[in-house]
């Protein structure tokens, strides 16, 4: 018997701040409304900025700013200025928005929200980049209807990068445990059934309990409607090589309970973000790759 579908809260249906098209909403009503179409648009659309290469593309200074682009908004004004096709239309490479991961993640959770596909973006760690190692990653994850679950989706894995990294996995249907959300992540770590020395971002070597713990605010705030940059630094994160002391791994222990299942603790875990100002996103956060206080 198929489970139930759970009740699945608003957010996870309608624009976010971040993942709103605004004035350039007209511009999705063209795309297709399956999930596989859909990551091909994105995919032709965006290039990651540490794989240019693979692409035959080396990016110029003056373009690094784009990965640093928060709003979908600003990213698709972005997309037109180097390109204003419609976006079924994939660009060459040197027309491609740079970005990273979480570009591609929530470029795809607009345009399936604008489909009608309940989607959220999921910040977590990716085991298919270093072996043995878990590197810091975002996803979009959608509620699909007919397998009366959700999914997780790497829309970033085009052949290129299948092909360098030797994916075997389904991109369309992510297994979970290739792919481990900030909550998962943390509760193997708190466990002891994975090292959390493992856990972080190739980039610097940062690695350790902090950093899980770092993605669990970021995690908490995309599921709560804020899809920041996966280097955005504010509220209760730890600094980098940071101790966690007992009242602070209770608090991460009670997050990660919370966003583990996203539907069934929704409320409980707006009000938590609300509230709390070691969750809730400011107005200004600091960019810990450029070194500086931003607004959002």
């Amino acid at each position: 018997m198929r489970p139930a579908a759970p009740t699945i809260p608003d957010c996870y249906m309608h624009a976010s701040r971040m993942s709103a098209a605004g004035k350039h909403t007209a511009l999705f009503q063209a795309l297709p409304n399956d999930v596989a179409g859909l990551v091909r648009i994105v995919q032709g659309l965006l290039i990651h900025e540490f794989f240019t290469s693979a692409y035959g593309l080396t990016i110029a200074n003056e373009r690094r700013f784009e990965s640093h682009l928060r709003p979908v908004e600003a990213i698709l004004d972005r997309m037109i200025v180097l390109d204003p096709s419609p976006l079924s239309v994939a660009r060459s490479p040197e027309k491609r928005v740079i970005g990273v991961c979480r570009h591609f993640a929530l470029a795809l959770v607009s345009m399936m929200r604008a489909a009608g596909i309940p989607a959220r973006a999921r910040c977590g760690f990716g085991n298919y980049f270093n072996p043995g190692y878990y590197e810091d990653h975002w996803v979009c994850e959608y509620w699909n209807a007919e397998a009366a679950r959700w999914k997780l989706v790497d829309p970033q894995f085009d052949d290129k990068w299948c092909a360098a990294l030797k994916i075997t996995h389904d991109v369309l249907d992510v297994p979970r445990d290739r792919f481990l959300v900030a909550a998962d992540a943390w509760r193997l770590c708190r466990s002891g059934q994975a090292d959390a020395a493992k856990f972080g971002i190739f980039r610097g070597d940062l690695r350790g309990l902090w950093f899980v713990a770092g993605n669990l605010v970021r995690d908490s705030a995309a599921l709560t409607g804020t899809e920041m940059l996966a280097w955005d630094v504010w509220g209760g994160m730890p600094q980098p090589g940071e101790s966690l002391d007992d009242a602070a791994i209770a608090f991460f222990d009670r997050l990660a309970e919370l966003t583990r299942d996203p539907d069934a603790a929704h409320d409980e875990l707006c009000l938590l973000y609300e509230s709390d100002q070691r969750l809730r996103v400011p107005s200004v956060v600091f960019n810990a790759v450029l070194e500086r206080p931003e607004e959002v």
